[in-house]
């Protein structure tokens, strides 16, 4: 069935014969609902018999049958959008009933206990487990900056992926998309970590995807991993190259080794075969 609005008085929808033909006579078709006049409708349509087609009947390969419409008002209660993620933002926001703070490349950050806990099973164990930050009401936090922090609590109360406004300026954006992938590696936020993944796929670049290779084998992502693999296969010597790909034979052999099985031969380097 195809639905197309007229206006706000008129809905025209066309049923076709090849989807319709082997319905029982009395079966109906309903429409998608719509608005009209401050309302949500349907149309349907109602078989009474299949007409005898004829030769007109028949339009650019498809038989379409004109049918008498009846309009019936949807009365459902119209659902809003979960603004959950919207409350918890507000909750992190205003810092009201925080129990935990980080101090990280001095700046302290607020946070509650049982919310990390939950989206986090390395902040469950370290918070709410037997680890000495469980009774700790202040933890300095090494090896991330206090930009990338900010990002991961925002996504972990919100569930909600930064705007590109807020991953930096396009020069910035790769390696801030790289270390929040880190980040969500290193706690466990998988649904982060694949979004930085597709973000970084997205803005894949022949000069990078050797060095993104490398990235997504170091911090577990074998989805990002298998696609740049494919990249590098289907791009031939376009790749090979490059000074990311002649890094990766010297520091990442066993990369090498995975292209080589997936391709199924030896794959030439500018100074010879990788071995």
């Amino acid at each position: 069935m195809e639905g197309r609005a007229l206006d706000s008085a008129f809905y025209e929808f066309r049923v076709y014969y090849e989807q319709a033909k082997h319905l029982a006579v009395g079966a109906t078709i309903h429409s998608d609902a719509f608005s009209a006049g401050g309302h949500m409708w349907r149309g349907w349509s109602q078989f009474i018999a299949v007409p005898h087609l004829e030769e007109n009947n028949v339009k650019n390969g498809r038989i379409c049958l004109v049918c008498a419409i009846m309009l019936v008002n949807d009365s459902s209660i119209p659902m809003p959008p979960s603004d959950l993620g919207d409350h918890l933002g507000a909750l992190l926001d205003s810092a009201d009933g925080t129990d935990v703070s980080f101090f990280i490349g001095g700046q302290t950050f607020q946070a509650h206990r049982t919310v990390l806990a939950a989206r986090s099973l390395v902040f469950r164990a370290e918070l709410l487990g037997s680890m000495a930050e469980s009774t700790m009401s202040s933890i300095t936090l090494q090896d991330i900056a206090p930009e990338t922090f900010k990002l991961m609590l925002q996504f972990i109360y919100t569930d909600a992926f930064p705007e590109d406004h807020e991953l930096g300026d396009p020069a910035m954006r790769i390696k801030t998309l790289m270390l929040l992938l880190a980040a969500a590696d290193r706690y466990a936020l998988g649904r982060l970590k694949l979004l930085c993944a597709k973000r970084l796929w997205d803005n894949m670049a022949l000069t990078s995807v050797a060095g993104t290779l490398a990235f997504a084998d170091k911090h577990n992502c074998p989805e990002l991993k298998e696609k740049c693999l494919d990249f590098i296969v289907t791009s031939g010597t376009r790749v090979f190259l490059t000074d990311g790909y002649i890094g990766l034979g010297v520091k990442h052999p066993h990369l090498i080794a995975e292209l080589q099985q997936k391709i199924g031969g030896m794959i030439q380097s500018p100074n010879g075969p990788y071995v």
